[in-house]
Formats: C-alpha cells, sequence, structure tokens
C-alpha cells in the first residue's frame, strides 16, 4: 500500500470559483500509486470543494447567483456578525456544500468525468489563502 500527502495553496481573489484540477493532476501523478482513493479536504470553514463542469463559465456564474440568493448577506437574524457580512453566509453556504471530498483514481490518474474540474468555492468577499489537503491511498 503506497501513500502521500501533500498540501495545495489557493490564492483567492474574492467570491467565486477557482479550480486547480491540473495541481490535483500533477499531485497524483506523482505519486505513483496506479489504483486508490484520493481524498481532498479543505482546512477552512468560509469555503468548500466542489466538482463541478469546465467546459462552460456560466455554470460557475449560475452557482454563484443560486447561492447569493439561497443565502444572502444581510439577513438581519444572524448572531455571528463580527468577522462582516460576509462571514456568517460564507459559514452557512460551506455547511451546504462540503469540505472533504473523494476521488478514485485508476490507471495513475484521477477518474473524472469530460467535463468535470475541482474547484474550491471561496465564499468570502475578500482576498484569503486558503490550505487544500490531498491524500492518496493506494497501490501500484
Amino acid at each position: 500500500m503506497q501513500q502521500a500527502i501533500d498540501t495545495i495553496i489557493i490564492s483567492t481573489q474574492g467570491q467565486g470559483l477557482y479550480e486547480f484540477t491540473r495541481a490535483v493532476q500533477d499531485f497524483v501523478s506523482a505519486a505513483d500509486v496506479a489504483t486508490g482513493l484520493l481524498t481532498l479536504f479543505v482546512r477552512h470553514t468560509s469555503c468548500s470543494l466542489l466538482i463541478q463542469e469546465n467546459a462552460d463559465d456560466d455554470v460557475k456564474t449560475d452557482l454563484d447567483g443560486f447561492f447569493a440568493r439561497l443565502v444572502p448577506e444581510g439577513m438581519d437574524w444572524l448572531v455571528h456578525t463580527t468577522e462582516g457580512a460576509d462571514d456568517m453566509p460564507a459559514h452557512i453556504r460551506a455547511a451546504l456544500t462540503q469540505t472533504s471530498i473523494g476521488v478514485p483514481v485508476s490507471h495513475g490518474a484521477p477518474v473524472l468525468g469530460n467535463w468535470q474540474g475541482i474547484y474550491l468555492y471561496e465564499h468570502r468577499r475578500r482576498p484569503h489563502r486558503r490550505e487544500v489537503v490531498l491524500h492518496l491511498i493506494g497501490d501500484r
């Protein structure tokens, strides 16, 4: 059984989806694992991880619009407001999505569909430096 672990740093410029599929593919390729499971985990509570279409940027626009309508800023009943108007909505959006995803690995590559990409979904308005831990376990 082989294992590999690394942390990818993703610098965001505010709300939105940041694709990092290529970095994941490079990590898996360098790990010398033919078949296994890759786990990705983001070490923050106001962003999340998604596997989503990467062929049409309108998908990202529509996802941003959906979450802005589903969890808008300025809800007057929120109690946690000390970190800004976007903070608690960001926590709610992260709770509705996911902070960890698993991706199968076969023939030394992540098994993704034709139009699937791996994204960090930043829910805060200001720039952040986000850490995503990659852990791969499998056989050669």
